[in-house]
């Protein structure tokens, strides 16, 4: 079993900014694809940005251009710088990473990012 570690959710103002974190085992060496989910009161968990080993980011489009995503295969941490935030913006925030082998997705256990207005 794949624990990943999240960390750096919590309130914050519309047009803030805050920083989440994650960190999967060290042990592991393939990891393809890292990259953070969301998920609102009464919502689906849907995407927010990705990013695979070779550094090719994604984004969904209400995201792009106010968070970045980052990553540090050597460690096998996983960030998201976010920026201006929105109320919209609040939620569950899961970190996902899909390891080559089993070839399979692994979850965080979620952090909180209420942005109040």
């Amino acid at each position: 079993q794949v624990r990943l570690v999240e960390s750096g959710g919590g309130l914050v103002q519309a047009g803030g900014s805050l920083r989440l974190s994650c960190a999967a085992p060290r042990s592991i060496f393939s990891i393809s694809v890292m990259g953070w989910y969301r998920q609102a009161p009464g919502n689906q968990r849907e995407l927010v940005a990705t990013i695979t080993v070779g550094g090719i980011t994604n984004y969904a489009d209400s995201v792009k251009g106010r968070f970045t995503i980052s990553r540090d295969s050597a460690k096998n941490t996983v960030s998201l710088e976010m920026g201006s935030l929105k109320s919209v913006d609040t939620g569950v925030y899961y970190c996902n990473a899909f390891v080559d082998i089993p070839g399979r997705n692994y979850w965080g256990q979620g952090t909180q990012v209420t942005v109040s207005s």
